[in-house]
């Protein structure tokens, strides 16, 4: 890629491509991005390499067409009922890339308080769905904002199930067990190491190891020759700038 094409491609277009890629060979399963940059990203993945990949509007319903962020969709396929939404999640029919507020070496996450559980600094959104999605289909995540407060030692509450509890559960819980993806403002991280330890899988462009590894609040497995990120094709960036994300959206969950 030129270095005119590097500067013209902005971080969050980066993002949003390495989240489209989480998606890619899914089939057809429900994507269930949280988050304007998953959003766009599994948007990217279905008109592109997924077409398969099953949409919603955020609410009730499948969606036929791939609306731009914010659009109301023109087809609908289906209603999509909680219940029914529950159904597809127990039996691993749904990919969804949640977010974390703590996160650790290897994938426990919390979205639940920070701080003791009997008196917490602060409270958040409570564990919600988290465990069932971690066992059940596969968790990726999205974090918008890299920093040691959120790439923690040690989680503060166990919301979604790493890789080391669901092995100390035992088959029951690793079954089905699978986080695929972390992606970041600063790079893409998998699990795929002996230990199940976070590793460093791809930069994205103008990122460095040091800036990465200093905004992780602990060891990262980092591999020789990290590759970055990979660059958006021409057409990929088409539908980014004009057919999902026209308003620009992406930039303000990550500023250019």
């Amino acid at each position: 890629m030129s270095g005119t094409r590097t500067r013209t491609v902005t971080r969050a277009e980066y993002c949003v491509v390495a989240c489209a890629e989480a998606w890619r060979g899914a089939g057809e399963v429900l994507a269930a991005p949280m988050g304007t940059v998953p959003t766009i990203g599994a948007r990217l993945a279905r008109l592109t390499f997924s077409p398969d990949l099953l949409l919603t509007d955020g609410e009730a319903l499948l969606v036929g067409d791939v609306p731009a962020v914010g659009a109301v969709p023109r087809v609908v396929e289906g209603w999509l009922p909680y219940r029914q939404h529950l159904s597809l999640v127990a039996t691993g029919r749904r990919h969804v890339m949640m977010g974390a507020s703590q996160l650790d070496r290897y994938g426990n996450q919390n979205i639940s308080c920070v701080g003791d559980w009997h008196r917490p600094r602060r409270q958040l959104l409570g564990v919600r769905g988290a465990p069932v999605n971690t066992l059940n289909n596969p968790t990726s995540y999205w974090v918008p904002r890299h920093s040691p407060r959120v790439f923690v030692e040690r989680v503060d509450l166990v919301c979604g199930v790493g890789y080391d509890r669901a092995a100390a559960a035992g088959p029951s819980a690793t079954r089905f067990h699978r986080l695929p993806d972390v992606i970041s403002d600063l790079g893409v991280f998998d699990f795929e190491t002996p230990d199940r330890g976070m590793r460093l899988r791809s930069l994205h462009p103008g990122v460095t190891v040091e800036q990465v590894t200093e905004a992780t609040g602990f060891a990262l497995t980092v591999p020789d020759g990290v590759p970055f990120t990979r660059d958006p094709t021409a057409e990929e960036l088409r539908l980014i700038r004009e057919e999902i994300d026209p308003m620009g959206l992406r930039d303000r969950e990550v500023p250019a």
